[in-house]
């Protein structure tokens, strides 16, 4: 899979240097044209297709679910390998057999292979094997689960997360089984973390699926032991990063137990890795699955996350799933699939910011975290061509790597026009960094040095500082926390929608904190993935849809304890529509609305009664696929009819053609949880004229609880504009519970920040 990012931080994505409009502008006026062409070609090529691969690709070949009875899927894999192969090099080729779970192996095939075993009766898809991407002291409280929150500890205690990810680091305290008994009955999981890692009755379970036969679930990167600690990490007080964010880190179920699967390393986590962990967390028996990793969109029955989460949904598992960090780009989410729980990013009431004072007195404020301080000395600010000897002022202007000369830097805060510079000013020694950078001016990243990231109208504060100064002189503070009153608020680098595989099926799902994320970190690893930065921590702050996704698995395993009976889809259906309404109106310049934020913004207190919810089971996701010819998941019931948005889901979403009028109707079915006597009344809210909605019938009366009724949305429209979006909503209530879904209505197409 070709990626065309580089990162702040591993998990938090920015352009590459060279594709970069302000760089190429520069690079454009001092070279040919012939040349800078060539430059842009080359670049490109290695970018996109990569240098040429004589070794056979690694391919899926998808089989289904295990047959009943006697039978051995290792053999099989075996011998339908030598029919094409022959015995010798079937047994070279094969990668991994899945055979806990689900029926699959992997291959190294050529594509003539691969394609005389997809013709195989046996075989329902083979698909390449590709290499997914990774994707709290504040913010459990300010989702209303607080430490005081009503719980049921020794249930809690019986809750096991899976957590696919870069392994973990077992010796952290948010890791400590302290008081814990040993591992839950139901517990058919193993510890094999390799050398030098033991396993607790905290992580009861650790595997690592690298070719590597020393491989250790040990986490050499970070984002493993954040994700875990986030979703269930025991209770730590007085945990920071270098000062900075102080106060107690905790998971959302701090009791709960914790498996381990390390599928990903620095490079990346590789598509059979991450199959074969879903097919032991299955079948080592743990109640959720936690994926904070994932890549560019693609059809649910080639996508292994799809997979294995069908099986785990199958065995009643819930795997919540980050949306992706390719926002604000329009159907960039990549967490599709209707029995995926997809979580965007989004802000708390906790702002971490920069300020920059300069010698005049004046006080600008930016985004980073810096731990780093200098006790407000004032110290000379270096700014294009008197930060270089070799390069014209635009070049040096934007700090471009091989342009800043150390020798002028040394001891001084150099100021730039460019953001993804920042490793090039630690590298030659420069004192600090203040630089210019609207993009993600809603966070801030750990970087290597002392600096600042201005937005526009405060770094035209500092350039005319500069200019109007013979020896301009400043300081960077440490950081510090603001309160931010407009959160929560999806971050600008959450994917958005509309689902562009599934286009009636509304996602992200929901909305949970994903900015500024305190919680455990590997003390080996990089706190800011720079080469030059050598500081070590044992608690780091992070920012992604990485981090937004532990806490719905946390929440998720929270509502669990109250309702272990409980289906995946109940539990997904009950967060969902007790979420928080989120005001479109508030996401600036990246008004994308349900496609930002789904349902809303979680609240797992509320959602533990929520006293109906929509519910579907295995049969009603295979109905869906088999609507649109997808058969690989399971046999199709005769005369399917309907389509994915007749799918019994808490969100309602349908894909229209701009112009023409339109009448859509959305089936639903919802049990109620709650006392048995009630009476449920709709009420709709509809933001926009162009779009009529009905519901019939109006009134729900149940008599007990666990009883079903259905209704019909009925939604219709006078011709929308190319590239539009509205909304509503439908609320059901009691008068005590309020059960809300919103309704969206869209055309194609989109563009990026068009509604």
């Amino acid at each position: 899979m070709a990626i065309l990012l580089d990162s702040y931080h591993k998990y938090q994505f920015r352009p590459l240097h060279f594709l970069n409009p302000s760089i190429m502008t520069a690079m454009s006026s001092i070279i040919s044209p012939f040349h800078f062409l060539l430059i842009l070609l080359v670049a490109a090529h290695s970018i996109c297709c990569g240098a040429t691969d004589k070794e056979k690709d690694v391919y899926i070949v998808y089989m289904g679910s295990l047959p009943e009875g006697q039978y051995s899927p290792t053999s099989h894999h075996l011998s339908l390998l030598e029919e094409i192969l022959g015995e010798s090099a079937a047994t070279e080729s094969i990668v991994r057999s899945y055979t806990r779970s689900f029926n699959a192996f992997a291959a190294r095939l050529s594509n003539e292979e691969q394609q005389r075993i997809a013709s195989k009766k046996e075989v329902l898809s083979v698909f390449p094997s590709r290499t997914l991407q990774l994707q709290t002291t504040r913010s459990w409280e300010f989702i209303g689960l607080a430490e005081t929150a009503k719980r049921n500890p020794a249930v809690e205690s019986d809750v096991i997360i899976g957590v696919l990810d870069t392994g973990i680091w077992p010796e952290s305290e948010s890791f400590s089984d302290k008081g814990y008994g040993p591992p839950p009955k139901k517990w058919k999981g193993t510890c094999k973390g390799g050398s030098n890692f033991t396993c607790n009755n905290k992580i009861i379970g650790a595997r690592a699926y690298s070719s590597d036969q020393n491989s250790s679930v040990r986490d050499e990167e970070g984002h493993g032991s954040h994700t875990a600690s986030t979703a269930a990490g025991s209770k730590v007080p007085d945990a920071s990063f270098y000062g900075v964010a102080k106060g107690i880190a905790r998971g959302g179920v701090p009791s709960a137990r914790i498996a381990a699967y390390k599928v990903c390393d620095s490079i990346g986590c590789a598509g059979e890795d991450v199959l074969a962990a879903f097919d032991d967390a299955i079948a080592d028996g743990v109640d959720l699955i936690s994926i904070s990793l994932g890549g560019e969109p693609i059809a649910v029955d080639s996508d292994i996350i799809s997979i294995g989460s069908f099986h785990a949904m199958e065995k009643g598992i819930l795997t919540v799933h980050s949306a992706g960090n390719e926002g604000p780009s329009v159907s960039s989410v990549s967490s599709v699939a209707p029995w995926l729980f997809s979580v965007a990013a989004s802000s708390t009431d906790r702002k971490i910011i920069t300020k920059v004072v300069l010698a005049n007195g004046k006080t600008l404020t930016g985004n980073a975290v810096n731990s780093f301080t200098l006790n407000g000395t004032k110290f000379p600010l270096v700014y294009g061509k008197a930060a270089s000897r070799s390069c014209s002022d635009i070049l040096a202007w934007n700090c471009i790597e091989g342009c800043l000369d150390s020798r002028l830097v040394e001891g001084k805060i150099v100021v730039c026009n460019d953001p993804n510079v920042i490793e090039e000013t630690s590298r030659v020694g420069a004192l600090g960094t203040i630089i210019l950078g609207d993009d993600q001016k809603d966070v801030s990243f750990v970087l290597p040095l002392p600096a600042s990231i201005l937005a526009t109208d405060q770094f035209s504060v500092l350039q005319s500082f500069l200019n109007s100064t013979k020896n301009p002189q400043g300081s960077i503070l440490k950081s510090e926390t603001t309160k931010d009153t407009h959160a929560p608020v999806v971050a600008s680098f959450s994917s958005r929608g509309p689902n562009s595989i599934l286009e009636d099926i509304l996602k992200p799902d929901i909305s949970a904190p994903g900015i500024e994320i305190l919680a455990a970190f590997s003390p080996v690893a990089s706190l800011s993935s720079f080469n030059e930065d050598k500081r070590h921590a044992k608690y780091n702050i992070l920012s992604g849809t990485s981090m937004a996704c532990p806490h719905v698995t946390g929440a998720a395993a929270y509502i669990k304890t109250f309702h272990p009976d409980w289906s995946p889809s109940a539990i997904k259906s009950a967060l969902m529509t007790t979420a928080w309404p989120m005001n479109a109106t508030i996401q600036g310049q990246y008004e994308d609305g349900e496609f930002a934020f789904g349902a809303g913004h979680i609240n797992p207190v509320k959602a533990k009664a929520p006293g109906l919810v929509y519910e579907a089971s295995k049969d009603d996701y295979l109905k869906m696929l088999c609507s649109i010819n997808i058969t690989t998941f399971g046999t199709c019931p005769k005369h399917v009819t309907g389509s994915p948005k007749d799918l019994n889901y808490p969100s309602i979403q349908a894909q229209v053609n701009a112009v023409k009028k339109f009448t859509v109707e959305f089936p639903r079915t919802a049990t109620n949880v709650g006392p048995g006597n009630s009476t449920y009344v709709a009420k709709v809210d509809v933001a926009d004229s162009d779009i009529k909605v009905s519901v019939k019938p109006g009134t729900l009366s149940f008599k007990s609880s666990g009883e079903k009724k259905s209704f019909i949305v009925t939604v219709s429209g006078k011709g929308l504009k190319v590239t539009s979006r509205l909304s509503a909503s439908l609320v059901w209530s009691d008068g005590t519970h309020n059960v809300r879904s919103p309704i969206v209505i869209y055309t194609l197409p989109m563009t990026q920040n068009t509604i």
